[in-house]
């Protein structure tokens, strides 16, 4: 059987005019969340989302592809979970570790505060 990856992206997120095309990205749900309350400054009040899944052998391409067209302004992550290692992408930067290491969890805390992310938005787990 085939170990499958899962994340979200916040569409909002994504720079206008660059498709994000990796093989085998399935949509397992697409909605929309209103975070007035909890949104950064430079982020809108509404988000709309899509669910995901992919087999585990698209990771990397997956990361990539978020990577490029990630904004690099406003406090934008993506994140999936691929077996046992967490995969945290901002734009041009990937993180990737496995669950509990916690010197390259704090790496990558300490870059999505730099990048503008608050802090309560840091959701992505250890």
């Amino acid at each position: 059987m085939t170990r499958v990856l899962t994340g979200r992206i916040v569409l909002e997120s994504l720079r206008i005019g660059t498709p994000l095309t990796v093989p085998d990205l399935t949509v397992t749900q697409i909605g929309r969340q209103d975070v007035s309350s909890s949104a950064a400054p430079t982020q809108p009040a509404v988000w709309s989302y899509l669910d995901f899944e992919a087999p585990d052998d698209r990771a990397a391409e997956l990361a990539e592809a978020l990577a490029a067209g990630l904004l690099p302004d406003g406090g934008w992550y993506a994140s999936f979970e691929v077996a046992n290692e967490l995969v945290v992408i901002f734009a041009k930067r990937v993180f990737r570790y496995v669950r509990g290491d916690r010197d390259a969890h704090g790496k990558a805390v300490a870059h999505a505060l730099a990048v503008g992310v608050p802090r309560h938005q840091i959701d992505w787990g250890e």
